[in-house]
């Protein structure tokens, strides 16, 4: 999984995230989740775009990178989501 930052210098996570997607990946796709303070109407649609599945807007609270977690991993994402809540507790 890669947690992508949308506004890095020099190749902003758009620009990241479609050179990921052209490479490929041997038939396992991997998950591309986007991790930004641009919680703009149309950002969302912008990240899926640009191949990112998934997109969380900062600051975000330990419960949601959970279930993010839980929604593209398998195994830890138990392990993250049940540190989320002994976190929120």
């Amino acid at each position: 999984m890669v947690l992508m930052d949308c506004q890095m210098p020099v190749m902003d996570g758009y620009e990241a995230s479609i050179a990921i997607r052209r490479l490929g990946t041997r038939g396992r796709r991997i998950p591309i989740v986007a991790l930004t303070a641009a919680a703009i109407e149309g950002d969302r649609e912008r990240c899926l775009a640009a191949g990112m599945d998934d997109y969380i807007a900062k600051p975000a609270k330990p419960a949601q990178l959970a279930e993010v977690l839980g929604r593209w991993l398998t195994g830890p994402a138990e392990i993250a989501s049940d540190r989320a809540a002994a976190l929120t507790h």
